[in-house]
């Protein structure tokens, strides 16, 4: 495994938000969602495409703070511009597992 300083993982923009919008991603070529997350005053609303079928519907993901890349550069997905990387992890079945928290807090408080 390759080691970075701390100031290389400082540039990394780790933000929680707000699921506040979510819909199936019809023209995406593998299953995906077009999620909408309040990231807060600062940084506002931002659009994402998430490949996180496997274990959560639309309706489901509504009120789910999610943490997320919030400085790589916007990335065209067919018809959707995705914003920001909603980050989660491998389970057991191939599927994605939201990265969250267990208690909540605020929309843009950034993970160190």
């Amino acid at each position: 495994m390759q080691t970075i300083d701390y100031k290389e993982f400082d540039k990394i923009q780790l933000i929680i938000g707000t699921i506040i919008r979510a819909e199936i991603f019809e023209k995406a070529r593998k299953p995906a969602y077009k999620i909408w997350i309040d990231l807060g005053e600062e940084i506002g609303i931002k659009k994402s495409s998430a490949q996180i079928t496997d274990h959560y519907q639309p309706d489901q993901l509504i009120g789910k703070q999610v943490i997320c890349v919030c400085n790589f550069m916007p990335r065209q997905i067919a018809d959707f511009m995705s914003e920001v990387l909603v980050t989660g992890f491998t389970a057991e079945d191939g599927g994605i597992m939201l990265a969250t928290v267990d208690q909540p807090v605020p929309n843009g408080s950034k993970l160190h």
